[in-house]
């Protein structure tokens, strides 16, 4: 035998013994089973959240309060602290500004309007592009929640008439939008914030439907710094000059951050804020499309350098159904559209989007608060565990859910809280919903008038998967259109296999 086949023999059993003492101090414990898998269901009590509003804290038109909103699990105990941001950043979290305390109920938080910027801060950071300007923000709030506070957790921002205009996001690292552009939103402003105790970095990338093609402006808006418990913004006018349609992309080489954008017809209007989308993906939905009359134009973006091949089904009161428009669509890679879907107008229900390729969208709509292109529905996810709202409206403009469920049938229970009558202990409401179809629901708490009150809804066990959005206007006339995220108590874990295959990294 040669010297060379020696030490690959030798080599193999000091693997083989190695790989035998690991596997043995594994087991300990289990010494008559080859495969243990773990019976428990995995999961982790939710115990911290953070979330971010950009507008509280600012001069007008885009002044506004807080609703904060969290319906626990397990814990009992827990608090939010509402500490405002820098704009030039800070080692640590702001002064506290409020403590809520109560879980279970809608609480309320106004918020004192921050100092005014200094010109140094007003002058923007370097470099960044020559088309954009990056200055310190003015105002935003940070929310940081532990225990029952931090257990199906929602904030929103509301405006000077108590309107919800905005739900507040949590920290990440990739964050889209997609809406009208500069030819009809004179006013485009990215919000960036970073709840970290480092400077984080972000960049942004833009699709556009400008007249000389569809550019992506990879390398144009790069290298932002974002301080510690701070906030900067970004003017995108220059940047989406002679966009009809856009569709931005913001994402982090360092840290995280919180992307917020707003867009306004005129300046100095308060405008609206769009409302973040899911991640790109081969199936979407669009849920909580009103029954008011109206255009409706699908805003698709394609990010990839692959074409789209686009089917669209509509999941209405009357069952799913591929609309007029709705199938045959290709789009090409790098490239944003708006599809105009006009046989869908008066007609409630959600929007069931697959691609051959991974895209990003949301439905344009008339109505909005005053200044707005129109109101945006964005894609998002399924409810799970249970969904939270917490600022709607009990009077007039009126509150109403609209429940899809584009596959097996669904049942949810829709459960009301205001400030004094917590959520919890409620039986509130159950609604059925036929599998492929919708359901129209008008939401008013018990004996409440006026005000705001908070929303719970949850699926019932063996229900299939709901998707749902809250419209709230008046008069046929819709103001917002916001989906039901998922508010969890806990966080499923990955089960454990302990076996020679799982500790190679095995399945």
């Amino acid at each position: 035998m040669s010297a060379g086949i020696v030490r690959r023999v030798v080599l193999a059993l000091v693997v083989v013994l190695a790989l035998a003492g690991i596997y043995g101090a594994a087991r300990i414990g289990h010494p008559a089973s080859k495969t243990v898998r773990s019976a428990a269901v995995s999961r982790a009590d939710v115990s911290s959240a953070i979330r971010v509003c950009p507008a509280p804290g600012s001069a007008a038109p885009t002044a506004s309060a807080l609703a904060v909103a969290a319906v626990p699990g397990s814990a009992a105990t827990g608090s939010a602290v509402v500490t405002p941001l820098s704009p030039v950043g800070s080692s640590s979290a702001g002064p506290t500004l409020a403590t809520l305390t109560r879980p279970g109920v809608l609480q309320a938080s106004s918020v004192p309007v921050a100092r005014a910027l200094t010109a140094a801060e007003l002058a923007g950071q370097p470099g960044s592009s020559p088309s954009v300007r990056t200055q310190a923000g003015r105002g935003g709030v940070q929310v940081s929640a532990t225990g029952a506070l931090a257990q199906g957790l929602e904030v929103e921002q509301t405006g000077p008439g108590g309107l919800v205009t905005a739900q507040c996001g949590a920290p990440g690292t990739n964050f889209w939008f997609a809406g009208p552009g500069q030819k009809s939103a004179a006013t485009i402003e990215l919000y960036l914030t970073n709840t970290g105790s480092t400077p984080a970095d972000a960049q942004v990338q833009a699709v556009t439907d400008a007249a000389n093609g569809p550019p992506v402006l990879g390398n144009a808006d790069n290298g932002i710094t974002v301080p510690p418990h701070g906030m900067v913004v970004q003017s995108l006018d220059g940047l989406l000059h002679g966009s009809g349609i856009m569709a931005l992309n913001v994402s982090t080489t360092v840290g995280q951050v919180v992307a917020a954008v707003r867009e306004s017809r005129l300046a100095g209007q308060a405008g609206g804020w769009l409302p973040p989308l899911p991640a790109p993906a081969r199936h979407l939905v669009i849920p909580g499309l009103p029954g008011a009359p109206g255009s409706r134009d699908l805003y698709i973006a394609v990010p990839g350098s692959g074409a789209a091949q686009i089917k669209i089904t509509a999941i209405t009161q009357r069952g799913s159904y591929q609309p007029t428009g709705g199938t045959g669509i290709d789009l090409l890679g790098g490239s944003v559209s708006a599809i105009p879907l006009p046989s869908l107008g008066g007609i409630a229900g959600a929007l069931s989007i697959t691609s051959s390729v991974p895209v990003v969208a949301a439905m344009l709509l008339p109505g909005g608060p005053a200044g707005t292109v129109g109101v945006l529905a964005p894609g998002a996810g399924p409810v799970l565990e249970q969904g939270v709202l917490a600022a709607n409206p009990a009077g007039s403009p009126g509150t109403a859910l609209v429940l899809s469920a584009p596959g097996k049938a669904a049942s949810v229970r829709i459960a009301t809280a205001t400030g004094s009558t917590p959520a919890t202990g409620r039986d509130g409401q159950v609604v059925q919903i036929a599998a492929k179809s919708s359901q129209v629901v008008q939401v008013k708490p018990p004996g409440v008038k006026a005000g705001s009150f908070m929303l719970v809804v949850t699926p019932l066990a063996g229900s299939g998967p709901v998707y749902a959005g809250r419209i709230i206007g008046a008069g046929g006339s819709v103001l917002s259109i916001m989906p039901v995220p998922s508010s969890l108590t806990w966080i499923p874990l990955p089960g454990v296999n302990e076996s020679v295959a799982a500790i190679l990294g095995g399945s």
